[in-house]
């Protein structure tokens, strides 16, 4: 299937932000891709070609505080980049040709994060966090940027309750389909932090989880990367076509134990 790219602007408070469309001419799914801090909508553009094959729309965007917004990296806040990911979910579910039953939000790191919370404020079917990030309530409207690391680190390494903080409290409720992956030798996102996801996800109706042999928090290296797109064309593709069918997901009909399980790849 030929698919085609439209840039658009996204409008919020006051400002655009950029995005890209991309997809084919039929009511398919929508899939919005949100990028990691210090990241850029570049970062999914190849991966939303791939997806959109498959007969989806999918949108990419930059969050405020990168690219051409990078003069506010320091003033930024996660209640300024969330409501740009609400308003990039608003302008995909308002194509025409959007499913707004079939919606997916994947993200990476702080995007996973933001994707997380999403899920509790807008209809979302399906669920892709890689190397999903947390981060305390508390200093909700401070400046991202701002932030103690080194008060970040020790929190990442605790056995959270599934309501120590709104991320976790939004995947309590979900009850859609969810991929969880995981870089090896990560040192942002440490395991206790997907543990925590996999915990509050007991609702959901798929957890499929994967690791990415090696890998560090970045995909640094191009297989890594390869992996990761490997993983998520995988996934999506069996979530369109069991949604096209009206099944569900193999993965729903096992225990979490048995649809989570820690692979170098697909």
């Amino acid at each position: 299937m030929s698919t085609r790219a439209r840039t658009i602007d996204i409008p919020v408070d006051g400002q655009h932000i950029d995005g890209t469309l991309v997809g084919p001419d039929t009511l398919v799914p929508g899939v919005l891709l949100v990028h990691g801090w210090d990241g850029s909508q570049e970062q999914y553009t190849a991966r939303a070609h791939e997806i959109a094959a498959m007969g989806c729309i999918c949108l990419t965007f930059d969050l405020r505080g990168h690219v051409r917004h990078q003069a506010e990296r320091d003033t930024v806040t996660r209640e300024d980049n969330l409501r740009d990911l609400l308003c990039a979910y608003d302008v995909l579910v308002g194509h025409p040709s959007v499913d707004p039953r079939a919606v997916a939000i994947v993200g990476s790191s702080y995007g996973g994060y933001l994707a997380a919370i999403a899920s509790s404020l807008r209809p979302v079917r399906w669920l892709g966090l890689r190397v999903p990030a947390l981060y305390e309530d508390e200093d909700w409207d401070r400046p991202k940027n701002s932030l103690d690391r080194e008060r970040l680190k020790a929190y990442r390494n605790r056995d959270l309750p599934p309501d120590a903080n709104r991320a976790l409290v939004a995947c309590t409720q979900f009850k859609g389909d969810v991929l969880i992956v995981e870089s090896e030798h990560d040192d942002l996102v440490p395991h206790p932090v997907i543990q925590n996801y996999k915990k509050a996800l007991a609702q959901a109706q798929s957890v499929t989880y994967r690791v990415i042999a090696g890998a560090d928090h970045a995909l640094s290296k191009k297989e890594w990367q390869q992996n990761y797109t490997s993983l998520l064309v995988h996934w999506m593709t069996e979530m369109v076509l069991n949604a096209r069918a009206g099944r569900t997901s193999p993965a729903a009909q096992m225990p979490l134990a048995r649809s989570a399980q820690a692979t170098p790849q697909d």
